[in-house]
């Protein structure tokens, strides 16, 4: 076995184009933990001595994990394919693609929305970006992606997918 460190790359499908993680706002965090702390106290207040600590040990580390899963999702298009949270989409796959801005979004959330989309979708992220799928096997229509970058979202996915 030898100690130094193998010099070839992990084994992924090439760099990122576009990687975006929708994550949410830092004062979340502290909302969640101020009302977790609020809710230990009403725990504290009820029951004594070492018992009346186990509200704050559960419910603050369990509120942030919740906020931190909120913004876990991501998005990422890597040379083959399109990413959005845990669905792949082939890049040869992708259509028309269209910035939806934030004073539409309702309307393509609602009305017009097929029930057959997939949606990642983040409401303290602005614009979405919608993603038409060209595959006919494929039940699903098009896709509907949070962005905060959707310019750059488009840009990578217009990008010739085999260079």
């Amino acid at each position: 076995m030898s100690e130094h460190p193998s010099s070839a790359g992990p084994a992924t499908s090439g760099r990122s184009r576009f990687d975006e993680r929708l994550s949410v706002p830092f004062w979340w965090y502290l909302f969640g933990a101020g009302i977790a702390v609020l809710l230990g106290a009403e725990i504290h207040m009820g029951y004594p001595g070492v018992r009346s600590w186990i509200g704050y040990v559960v419910l603050i580390p369990l509120s942030l994990l919740v906020v931190w899963r909120l913004g876990a999702a991501r998005v990422q298009i890597t040379g083959t394919e399109l990413i959005a949270g845990d669905e792949h989409l082939a890049r040869a796959d992708v259509g028309r693609v269209q910035i939806v801005p934030k004073d539409r979004k309702q309307q393509a959330l609602g009305p017009e929305l097929d029930p057959t989309a997939h949606v990642v979708h983040r409401s303290w992220v602005g614009p979405v970006v919608r993603i038409e799928v060209t595959d006919p096997a494929s039940p699903v229509p098009y896709w509907i992606v949070s962005s905060r970058r959707p310019e750059e979202l488009v840009a990578a996915l217009d990008r010739d997918p085999g260079r």
